[in-house]
C-alpha cells in the first residue's frame, strides 16, 4: 500500500537547520527532496535522531505533525522501542502495531 503524498498540513519551510537534519537522517536522498516528504523525515528523526536532531525538528514541526507522521509512518523505519516511545510521548493510545510491508501473494 502506498502512503499518501505530503499532507497539506505539513510545513515545507526550508531552513539551513532542517536541511542539515534531512541530510543526516535520510542520507540516500537529497535534503531538499527529503523535505518534500516530511513523514519520511520525521519518522527517521524519531527513530535515529540525536537529541539535537529532535530539538531542531521540533522547532519546525508541532506535536500534531509528529502524530500525523506516526499515523502515516513508512514501513521498515521504526524499531519497536522508538515506536512505543513516541506514541507514549505524544499521548497516542493504544499503541498500534508497527507499520508493515505487505507483500503480494
Amino acid at each position: 500500500m502506498m502512503r499518501p503524498a505530503t499532507p497539506p498540513s505539513f510545513p515545507l519551510r526550508v531552513t539551513q537547520e532542517l536541511l542539515r537534519v534531512a541530510k543526516r537522517m535520510v542520507w540516500f536522498k537529497e535534503p531538499e527532496e527529503t523535505l518534500h516528504d516530511p513523514v519520511l523525515l520525521l519518522c527517521h528523526v524519531m527513530t535515529f535522531g540525536t537529541v539535537a536532531d529532535v530539538a531542531a525538528t521540533r522547532d519546525h514541526f508541532s506535536d500534531d505533525h509528529l502524530r500525523e507522521a506516526l499515523r502515516l509512518a513508512h514501513p521498515g523505519i521504526f524499531d519497536g522501542r522508538s515506536w512505543v516511545y513516541w506514541h507514549v510521548v505524544l499521548g497516542v493510545h493504544p499503541v498500534p502495531p508497527l507499520p508493515a510491508r505487505r507483500l503480494p501473494e
